[in-house]
């Protein structure tokens, strides 16, 4: 004969009202707890937080061109994706040169005498080979540097003016606006010492000839020469600083 007795099996966790009975007298184990899934967070998608003016920031000029579909959708984002490409433009424009650029004769006046009238152009006149005007063009590399928006060019001397005695290099010419505004012949016209501190208050003695692209192109000669002191006062500090820890070891 077939075995009609089975067991019947509830949800897990199910209990019944005897089970429930039993467990008071102590006759079953305590009903295990009911399974529960742990909870599931799905991964941050970068693409969907929030885009404000700090995200904007963080992104390069090539991000930003790739971001215009993206950012259609808002119009503050688009209008300030547009403000944020302009300024890194003109940021750009303005920090076009940044280094002691060799011109020829033949260049002089196209990129002395016709330089916009808004870019003071320093002319450095020297010879391959010569010690003062050695010393003089690395401290006007290290200005190029600085203020890359002032134009720095050399030329050899007798190549801008034939028969230029070596007596007189090195010698600088500062132009602006088409017109020769300084010159400044041999090395002792920087002092003692010739250091790219020194030299640039000399080159801004009488106007504001250094522009490092950040104040504007309206920086006033006190402006300037603030800015030249201070950069000097920082590198004598932390050169003395320097100093104490070599010799502290």
């Amino acid at each position: 004969m077939a075995d009609y007795h089975f067991v019947y099996k509830d949800l897990e966790g199910a209990s019944t009202q005897w089970d429930d009975i039993q467990r008071k007298l102590g006759n079953l184990p305590p009903k295990a707890p009911a399974f529960k899934p742990p909870s599931f967070t799905p991964a941050e998608d970068p693409d969907s937080k929030p885009k404000d003016k700090a995200w904007v920031d963080d992104k390069t000029e090539e991000e930003l061109e790739d971001l215009e579909d993206d950012l259609d959708d808002d119009r503050f984002l688009q209008e300030y994706r547009k403000n944020r490409l302009a300024e890194m433009r003109e940021l750009a424009k303005i920090a076009r040169f940044g280094s002691v650029m060799p011109i020829s004769g033949s260049d002089f006046v196209r990129e002395v005498s016709q330089a916009p009238a808004d870019v003071w152009v320093v002319v450095v006149l020297y010879k391959d080979g010569h010690a003062d005007c050695e010393l003089l063009l690395q401290c006007l590399e290290e200005l190029a540097q600085r203020y890359p928006a002032t134009k720095f060019v050399k030329i050899i001397s007798t190549d801008c003016i034939p028969n230029y005695p070596d007596q007189n290099i090195p010698t600088l010419l500062v132009y602006n606006n088409s017109a020769v505004k300084a010159n400044y012949v041999g090395l002792r016209s920087f002092g003692r010492k010739c250091t790219p501190e020194g030299v640039a208050l000399v080159l801004c003695q009488s106007d504001p000839v250094l522009n490092d692209g950040q104040g504007g192109g309206d920086q006033s000669k006190k402006d300037v020469l603030d800015g030249v002191r201070k950069r000097f006062i920082e590198k004598v500090v932390t050169a003395r600083e320097d100093d104490d820890g070599s010799s502290s070891d």
